[in-house]
């Protein structure tokens, strides 16, 4: 079966950092742009960085940029998000997944049908 799942979130304190993993089963992520997104509660899901094919780009939303880096890891067949300088605004529960393009401004996210669990992300003092 085809599954992405996610790993590594957990309660942090501002300023802090935690590493995400989307670790793919039953295909290889090499060929496909993966993105990351996150929902805080009460709000709308929305991308936060997208990896293009092979690796080849990296995209972000300006809210993360230089402070989060997305990276492929192809021994392990995951997509990473390390995530440093965290605040209390990226508290949110963080999903992967397969991306129709990361040029797009919201990285295909309209046309993804289906979501995993996605790991949690607290930051909070």
């Amino acid at each position: 079966q085809v599954q992405l799942v996610e790993s590594g979130g957990g309660l942090v304190q501002p300023g802090d950092s935690l590493r995400l993993s989307c670790v793919a089963s039953g295909f290889s992520l090499d060929y496909y742009a993966i993105a990351w997104f996150r929902q805080a509660p009460g709000k709308e899901r929305e991308g936060v960085a997208c990896s293009g094919p092979e690796g080849g780009s990296a995209h972000y939303k300006d809210v993360v940029k230089d402070r989060f880096t997305i990276s492929r890891d192809n021994s392990r067949n995951s997509v990473d998000l390390q995530m440093n300088s965290l605040k209390p605004d990226d508290t949110a529960v963080y999903n992967c997944a397969p991306s129709i393009g990361c040029y797009r401004s919201d990285y295909g996210m309209s046309v993804i049908d289906h979501w995993g669990k996605g790991t949690p992300v607290t930051v909070s003092s």
